[in-house]
């Protein structure tokens, strides 16, 4: 089955697993399988004046709604394609006096656009709304609450003149957002911005260690020209060679975890036991739970110990990253980084994320030498981990090569940066933000690298002069937020 869009993909009944997507051509790696626009999509409430809520981009200034006062757009192009969906909520705004939560206004969204087209089969898609999984019969009593509460508040705020939905189906919507509201992320992809829902992304099934990835793109609403606009949109992405009738799959979680882990997650979220390769064989895992190698191996009670304590110490950090408390996160991970290097192995999950903190925070305290050795030793043990194109790796290794060059190590700096870079070719494609702004940090390397090369002296004094008459650059402050996950599910 396809539809108008989607030729490159049928729709089948997967064993044990209900629907599933495979591909009806052979694709290679980077190859856009298919471009999908959100049905319907809202800002956190949280970022609602910084976000653009037409592309989702975060802007400095933004213009607001003169009639409701809450939505904000990067200029009159977004706002203009804005107004098909933004028309009865404006109203609903005005006359409800204030913002109901994110994911009321999703849900109002959807309706109001089931209201103009009917809840049958929208242009482009596979399924209806209405086919969609939600799930809802397998809540606990805490989220079985939670959506009344949801429901008690959508009815509240939903305009009496629109048409009326039953209880049932307002539930049916809640469940499909629950289950199936896809993460949004800035023009940075580092921070989660929104959720959507794309009725076709939300066939393709769950796979550890999957053959495709999902990128949100931003669209273009600033070329001069209307004929170069895009539309913001998911794209799905081929990691691998995959061939002609083969499942199509993502992963929903991301990988750095041991397998009863994701499998916990993944039966917590969204309602399946996962039966992959990877978590049936538990493929990864030894390499996540290693210990220091050689003769004097560490003892079973030593290695519980620094578990434990990498354990305590992750819960401190995340509370001194809460309150801005960055050079006592420098502490903490240095502590704990000397226990933990004794005992564990270089690809120990607990090492890697203490060593991911450390780096990330000394950036941005521009203790860029003790950052580049500690992002060095998370990118190796990081490769020896992911699947060679994952898109969180290439994001490691990019930050990893800008933390190197702002050291002063130009030859590692370089060679991390081509790495990130052919990742992120496959995983975000040549026209997408990042990729082009590593294009630009990679053609920026090559040329200090051949000076360097050159002239080492040289190269070391025009690198001086040329800082001292630039304003320090300051690193992205850090978020207690790891990059953003492929499914946004209500806390």
């Amino acid at each position: 089955m396809t539809k108008g869009g989607m030729e490159s993909v049928e729709l089948f009944t997967s064993e044990g697993k209900g629907r599933g997507l495979k591909a009806q051509k052979e694709f290679l790696p980077g190859d856009v399988i298919f471009a999908e626009p959100a049905y319907a999509a809202v800002v956190f409430d949280s970022l609602t004046h910084v976000i653009c809520h037409t592309c989702f981009k975060r802007q400095e200034r933004l213009h607001r709604c003169g009639q409701c006062k809450f939505a904000h757009y990067c200029d009159r192009t977004c706002q203009r394609a804005a107004w098909l969906e933004h028309k009865q909520e404006c109203a609903a705004l005005k006359r409800h006096g204030k913002a109901p939560s994110e994911n009321i206004r999703l849900a109002a969204r959807i309706m109001w656009r089931i209201e103009r087209e009917g809840s049958g089969l929208a242009e482009g898609c596979l399924v209806s709304i209405d086919d969609l999984q939600n799930h809802v019969e397998s809540f606990s009593e805490e989220e079985k609450k939670e959506l009344r509460v949801d429901v008690e508040s959508f009815l509240e705020f939903w305009p009496p003149q629109s048409q009326q939905f039953g209880i049932q189906f307002i539930s049916h919507i809640f469940g499909v957002i629950s289950c199936n509201g896809f993460t949004l992320s800035d023009q940075r992809g580092l921070q989660a911005v929104g959720v959507g829902i794309f009725p076709n992304l939300c066939q393709a099934n769950h796979d550890c260690w999957p053959n495709c990835t999902v990128i949100f793109n931003n669209g273009n609403h600033e070329a001069v020209r209307s004929m170069f606009h895009t539309q913001m949109r998911i794209e799905l992405r081929a990691l691998s060679k995959i061939s002609a009738g083969e499942e199509l799959s993502v992963s929903y979680v991301d990988f750095l975890s041991l397998s009863e882990e994701r499998r916990r997650q993944l039966r917590k979220q969204y309602y399946f036991d996962c039966t992959c390769e990877h978590c049936k064989k538990q493929i990864k895992d030894d390499l996540m739970l290693a210990v220091k190698a050689g003769e004097s191996k560490p003892s079973a009670e030593a290695v519980k110990e620094v578990v434990q304590l990498s354990k305590d110490t992750l819960e401190k950090i995340n509370k001194a990253r809460m309150e801005g408390l960055y050079h006592e996160v420098v502490k903490l991970c240095r502590e704990c980084l000397k226990k933990q290097e004794p005992v564990l192995g270089d690809t120990n999950i607990y090492l890697l994320r203490i060593l991911s903190i450390a780096s990330e925070v000394l950036s941005y305290l521009q203790m860029f030498e003790e950052a580049a050795d500690y992002a060095k030793r998370m990118v190796d043990g990081y490769l020896k981990i992911y699947h060679p194109n994952n898109a969180q790796l290439g994001m490691a290794v990019m930050r990893a090569g800008v933390t190197h060059w702002h050291a002063g190590l130009i030859e590692a700096g370089h060679g991390l940066i081509c790495k990130a870079y052919a990742i992120l070719l496959i995983t975000h494609g040549p026209s997408h933000p990042i990729t082009k702004d590593l294009e630009v940090m990679r053609v920026q390397t090559e040329m200090e690298l051949r000076m360097f090369q050159q002239n080492e002296f040289m190269y070391y004094r025009m690198r001086e002069a040329a800082l001292k008459n630039q304003k320090i650059q300051i690193m992205p402050e850090p978020s207690n937020e790891t990059s953003p996950s492929l499914f946004h599910k209500k806390e």
